[in-house]
């Protein structure tokens, strides 16, 4: 059997119109009609009721329309894995990573991963943390890397790094060594607390300010990077993983406030995945050398 024939035929059935189908193949309409009647030769049903310039699927060509478009996803499946093999890839991993975790040291990390292991394709999904476990669970990633804890029983969740959490402002200008260090207190209530940037630590902690400083006015902002953008402009404050920021502060856009009467959280870092098959942990074992 041509795969033509099959190309042909899915195109043709989803059109509904033999030119149609032509156009859209780069093909002539006679080899349009010649593809599908040779495919109705080879399976020996009739696929299509024609009536003038009119087609519409026989209850035959509906039945094999499902079997016709699993051959050509699993034939295109076939040659991008050759593709890949030519190209000097032998083994691929999808990953899905959080936002958060996509802006600190992981980039890093992935680069130099990619050059001690050029046989691994790699590709990257940005997914929020609370749909990472899913997203490993129907298997459309091998493994993701999340600010939460994996708590199905059907995957394993592993502990990659602890993060200290950290308050941090705009910087006043004021030189670090001689100028007098910020109050906690003030900075809390003379600013919007923007919140819940990070899925781990933020209920119990938004919980804690409240009870320590009640009049706190606070703002929820879902992005990590439109945070510190706010902060930066004098939009508020927040709590941050170190890690998130440790390149603002180091640029003097943005200050670390010293907590001493809040008990700081940590933001870990987990990974989660399904099976463990030697790439994903072969993988791990990479990451844990890191920092992330």
């Amino acid at each position: 059997m041509d795969f033509n024939w099959l190309q042909t035929f899915v195109v043709a059935a989803e059109t509904e119109n033999f030119r149609r189908a032509s156009e859209l193949l780069y093909i002539s309409q006679p080899s349009v009609t010649f593809h599908i009647k040779q495919l109705e030769k080879e399976i020996g049903v009739s696929l299509f009721l024609r009536d003038g310039k009119k087609i519409k699927l026989t209850e035959e060509g509906r039945t094999f329309l499902k079997h016709a478009r699993h051959l050509i996803h699993s034939y295109q499946k076939g040659l991008e894995e050759m593709n890949r093999r030519n190209q000097g890839f032998t083994k691929t991993l999808s990953i899905a990573i959080s936002p958060l975790i996509a802006e600190t040291i992981l980039p890093h990390v992935l680069k130099r991963y990619l050059n001690d292991y050029p046989h691994v394709e790699i590709s990257v999904k940005i997914v929020e943390s609370a749909e990472i476990e899913k997203a490993v669970l129907d298997e459309s990633v091998d493994i993701g890397l999340s600010c939460l804890q994996g708590n199905h029983p059907k995957t394993f969740s592993r502990l990659l790094s602890k993060d200290q959490v950290i308050l941090v402002c705009s910087h006043d200008g004021m030189d670090s060594e001689t100028a007098a260090p910020l109050d906690e207190e003030e900075v809390l209530t003379r600013n919007y607390v923007l919140t819940h940037n990070h899925p781990g630590y933020w209920d119990e902690l938004t919980t804690t300010i409240k009870q320590k400083y009640p009049s706190t006015r606070m703002m929820k902002v879902s992005q990590t990077h439109i945070t510190k953008r706010f902060i930066a402009e004098g939009l508020g404050v927040s709590f941050l993983p170190e890690s998130v920021v440790r390149r603002e502060m180091l640029e003097g856009r943005l200050m670390e406030v010293v907590c001493h009467s809040i008990q700081l959280p940590e933001a870990a870092t987990y990974a989660v995945y399904k099976y463990e098959h030697t790439l994903q942990l072969e993988f791990l074992a990479y990451l844990s050398r890191y920092r992330l």
